[in-house]
């Protein structure tokens, strides 16, 4: 039971300040088309932040978190602390070298990486050469990230989620300080933003370092290199790049193949994926990220019953929260994009078409959040092999359906060859983790899927009919907009709640027991 309240509070923390940051990225967004509009300028800027942005998701975010985690939790566990303080110390100094050593070439062939990957720009004078020096200054943000990701695997083993969850939060606030207050210093007004993301970066990881002194993780230089766990977080890292390689190299395929659409397609996904991250950012991946350090510590110790409750409760609590808004993002679709986007060249057709992307993606929803749960149970078995594979297989799935589908259901099918290949990646884990640790609660996981089943077909249905109210097809009238979706959304989170607790549903029972002793508290 302790470890169930430790997910569910880790996993609030993180939704909490996954929220609060995806907000403020909204805001920053519309701070940004305010002051800079949306042309020449911003192009280069998206362009080059896309740069360090991507290197942050592959390898800061991705193949570092998953190795690392897993052998310092057993560290810890099996070592003590003062081990476990050497790893750590020994890992940060290397990490500071190696990515030393990636930022300054990034710098230095700044110009080669915009070249092959924007190679458009040369064609409009002085775009190629502001994009260039955007990235150059913003290219050290990879070398920040990169330790503070560090500093968070180290505190979320501790159990410490509040300051590495928070800190996203400032890089959002200090781009918009940034546009607001140094644009005037610059010849080119944006690139105060790439100042701000520079110093966002150094706020992160200046957060970090005075809460690891207090859980008692000093940050100090430490050269013994040839660790040999030092070295079995380097091969753990070595699948894990792969592994998110082949995500990525998913997502070119389909803008590549959105391109040979009608005009249009490639920007319907581009914005459908938008707000289908948005729920996996709050809720998808806190879970994930609560449950990854309670599994590793429990595979370190040898209590595979324990680590097979948690990973039965994080699939549990990730189908009670993606159900439900799975279905929310299906009714709402339309009347989403009508509110956010429809103005100007962004018309009704146009948020039609989108939204029909965004239905096929959610459908997906709960297959991409199961396989985010999935996949750190075999990283807290210290096998980052097999999620590369199955990426793989997800991969060539992909690409057959979406061959198949793009045809009759153009941009549709892309988004929903999308949620195809998850399912098969998600079921390929599934049988893969059975047979490395035999049987994880599989009835338990299905009747929690009922039951959120259950709760969500009222909820959806009572949803759809608070959105007729509007007619979204009209241009303009946010603020009646706003509120009914507003009050649509209030309605679906009311009747899904009492639907649940008339259905006794013991997610729903856990958190409700935990708020109410915390306001007893």
């Amino acid at each position: 039971m302790s470890e169930k309240r430790n997910i569910i509070r880790a996993a609030g923390v993180l939704g909490s300040a996954t929220m609060l940051s995806r907000i403020m990225g909204m805001v920053r967004d519309m701070v940004v088309s305010r002051l800079f509009g949306a042309g020449f300028a911003t192009d280069a800027f998206f362009a080059a932040f896309q740069i360090p942005n991507m290197l942050r998701r592959f390898f800061a975010e991705g193949a570092l978190t998953s190795a690392f985690v897993p052998t310092f939790s057993a560290t810890l566990t099996q070592g003590g602390e003062e081990r476990a303080r050497e790893l750590a110390n020994t890992c940060f100094t290397l990490l500071t070298i190696v990515m030393a050593a990636v930022t300054l070439a990034g710098i230095l062939f700044s110009p080669l990486i915009v070249a092959l990957m924007f190679p458009g720009f040369r064609d409009v004078p002085g775009k190629f050469e502001l994009t260039v020096l955007l990235n150059r200054l913003m290219f050290p943000y990879i070398f920040f990230i990169s330790l503070v990701a560090l500093c968070m695997g180290i505190l979320n083993t501790v159990r410490h989620f509040f300051t590495p969850a928070i800190s996203t939060v400032f890089l959002n606030v200090s781009m918009i300080l940034a546009a607001l207050l140094l644009r005037g210093l610059f010849e080119v007004p944006v690139t105060a933003l790439a100042a701000g993301v520079l110093i966002g970066g150094i706020i992160q990881l200046i957060m970090q370092l005075p809460v690891l002194w207090r859980k008692g993780f000093p940050v100090r230089p430490r050269f013994a290199f040839a660790d040999p766990e030092v070295r079995r977080i380097a091969l753990l890292m070595l699948p894990s790049v792969f592994g998110v390689g082949v995500y990525y190299l998913n997502i070119a395929v389909s803008a590549i193949l959105a391109s040979l659409l009608p005009q249009g397609s490639v920007s319907y996904l581009y914005y459908a994926q938008r707000l289908f991250e948005f729920p996996q950012g709050i809720f998808t991946v806190s879970v994930a990220q609560a449950v990854l350090p309670s599994m590793s510590r429990q595979a370190a110790e040898g209590d595979m019953t324990g680590m097979k409750e948690s990973l039965a409760f994080g699939l549990r609590l990730t189908l009670f929260v993606t159900i439900p808004a799975m279905a929310g993002l299906m009714v709402c679709s339309t009347p989403i994009f009508t509110l956010l986007f429809m103005g100007g060249a962004f018309d009704y057709s146009k948020a039609v078409n989108s939204a029909q992307a965004l239905v096929y993606y959610s459908i997906g929803l709960s297959f991409v959040a199961l396989t985010r749960v999935l996949a750190p149970a075999f990283y807290a078995l210290k096998d980052t092999r097999t999620p590369v594979w199955t990426a793989f297989v997800a991969f060539l799935l992909n690409l057959g359906f979406s061959l198949a589908l793009m045809g009759p259901l153009k941009h549709g099918g892309l988004a929903l060859a999308t949620t195809l290949s998850s399912c098969g990646n998600m079921l390929l884990l599934l049988w893969f983790l059975r047979r490395r640790i035999g049987p994880f609660g599989g009835r338990g996981i299905l009747i929690s899927a009922l039951k959120s089943i259950a709760a969500s077909l009222p909820m959806g249905v009572a949803v759809y009919h608070a959105c007729r109210l509007v007619d979204w097809s009209l241009a303009g009238q946010k603020p009646l907009k706003a509120l009914a979706l507003g009050g649509a959304i209030t309605v679906g989170v009311v009747v899904y709640a009492a639907s649940v607790r008339l259905l006794r549903s013991q997610e729903a029972l856990e958190m409700t027991g935990l708020i109410r002793r915390k306001i007893g508290r």
